[in-house]
């Protein structure tokens, strides 16, 4: 069967991820490494998640706030464990204005800055300066802020929306009086990422606590949503953690309780990005393109007049406004219906693969025919073609699109998050007892996906070993599912007597 892209998954998951992200006018290179440009239809997928994710944040009582994007470097020198795990990624300003010489633009020596900036690679230390101003009584608690910003971290080797240097994303921070309470935020807004994931982005994910040596830096404890990509690797597409006083102690973030006592405030952070972009990519494109869970997709109906520049094209042109204005009148996921209608000056099949590669969740085809028998030809983004392999174009009354069209959309956001699920639950192996089981799993396919295998929690020079044998095996430790089963055996990796079930996979 010949399809809309140049490369199939099968021959090149990597080369069919460039190729969606190109053909579906998603984002292109900038021409500064590691950065994209994020075109409209990908930006418009972003502003999606941003207006969804952004309600269900405001929901659970947090205020949307903005901090500079420059971070003195003085700030991160006061947690060391903090600077250690971005210090190789940091970008740093030293100057703040430049001088013609030798007929090349140079930083000016004389614009050499008292103390360097860091470019925010994340917010937890300005963030926590404010804390410091701001919370003196535990009246002032708890604070409950949010940021959507852009952050950038020197990424080696990128891949766009997966890995840039620069990329956008939203960051919660929170003070609390109590351990008890920051620990409950932490994990009341891992919920909020895992609901928001599946019934939202059509992404089933793994909720769960990651391993010692996989937390973010400076946190007590650190909890991820897992999404399985179509290759069997692992994607994180959401963090929270529960920082407990690392910051506050350095930050001095202080307050008094309720008897007079000075006390450090407990702290959280949690935070998704356009990464989430590149999940929604590799779980549910196929080899046309892009697919859309109709919740984020930024058109969910295209209408698309198949016109041939005759005097017949008006009648089309017409009949395609009328069917435009019945479905805005609809309203789909508590929302307003979202069409659009294609009347670019293009071939009516061009525009059909161009919004099939683009993963337009249902397409509406208009011709000649068409109105003259009240009808509309319509694709289904969902299942795109027929068990014999043709276009799975249905030909119905108008009318009849119209009373449909809701029902259709909450369908395909349902048959996409089906199929993900149903590709998650078969590929976790939770049958492997033994290292060389594990290593002979992963060698046995080019998409292992993942197994879930018995775990002791090892600390210091065991864990270390344990993570150098992954790491030659290019494996790592993903997280402890919070709906596991309980451990009732022993480690695989240390043969102590397991504590719980740890997922181990391939990873982006």
């Amino acid at each position: 069967m010949k399809h809309a892209l140049s490369v199939t998954r099968d021959q090149d998951f990597a080369a069919w991820y460039q190729a969606v992200i190109s053909e579906a006018d998603l984002a292109e290179e900038s021409g500064v490494r590691g950065c994209m440009v994020i075109r409209p239809w990908g930006y418009g997928i972003w502003e999606r998640i941003q207006a969804l994710l952004d309600a269900e944040i405001k929901r659970t009582g947090h205020e949307n706030c903005y901090f500079p994007l420059f971070i003195p470097l003085s700030y991160f020198e006061k947690e060391a464990e903090h600077v250690d795990g971005f210090a190789k990624e940091m970008a740093v300003v030293t100057h703040h204005r430049l001088i013609q010489k030798d007929g090349r633009l140079v930083p000016d020596p004389e614009a050499k800055l008292e103390e360097p900036l860091v470019v925010r690679p994340t917010s937890e230390t300005v963030i926590g300066a404010a804390f410091s101003r701001w919370i003196q009584s535990w009246r002032d608690l708890p604070v409950l802020i949010n940021q959507w910003a852009n952050v950038v971290r020197w990424e080696m080797r990128t891949r766009m929306f997966l890995r840039t240097s620069e990329f956008l994303w939203q960051e919660g921070h929170t003070a609390h009086a109590s351990e008890a309470e920051a620990r409950e935020e932490t994990l009341k807004m891992l919920e909020v990422y895992r609901t928001f994931s599946e019934d939202c982005l059509a992404l089933p994910v793994v909720a769960g606590e990651k391993p010692e040596n996989e937390r973010f830096p400076g946190a007590v404890s650190t909890y991820s949503i897992e999404a399985m990509m179509q290759d069997g690797k692992a994607l994180q597409a959401g963090t929270s953690h529960f920082l407990g006083t690392t910051f506050s102690s350095a930050q001095n973030i202080r307050f008094q309780n309720s008897e007079g006592v000075q006390e450090l405030a407990q702290t959280t952070s949690w935070g998704v990005s356009t990464r989430m972009i590149g999940g929604v990519i590799m779980v549910h494109g196929d080899d046309d393109g892009l697919r859309v869970p109709p919740r984020i997709a930024p058109h969910q109906i295209i209408i698309v007049p198949m016109l041939r520049d005759v005097p017949e094209d008006d009648a089309i042109i017409d009949y395609c406004m009328d069917l435009l204005g019945e479905l805005q009148k609809l309203d789909v996921f508590r929302e307003p219906v979202r069409v659009l209608l294609d009347r670019r000056p293009a071939k009516a099949a061009n525009k059909r693969w161009g919004w099939v590669k683009k993963g337009a969740p249902i397409i509406v085809e208009v011709g000649g025919r068409d109105v003259a028998g009240g009808n509309v030809s319509v694709l289904r983004r969902d299942r795109l073609y027929k068990d014999d392999g043709k276009l799975d174009s249905a030909i119905v009354g108008k009318t009849d699109f119209v009373a449909a069209a809701a029902s259709i959309l909450t369908e395909v956001q349902s048959n996409l998050h089906a199929q993900a699920t149903e590709r998650l639950h078969s590929n976790i192996d939770r049958s492997i007892v033994d290292l060389d089981a594990l290593k002979a799993h992963f060698n046995a396919s080019n998409k292992p996906g993942w197994a879930e295998v018995q775990w002791s929690k090892p600390t210091g020079e065991a864990l270390d070993k344990v993570v150098q044998w992954l790491k030659g095996e290019k494996l790592t430790l993903r997280n402890v599912p919070l709906d596991a089963a309980a451990a009732d055996g022993a480690c695989i990796f240390t043969g102590d007597t397991a504590v719980e079930r740890v997922l181990v996979g391939r990873s982006y």
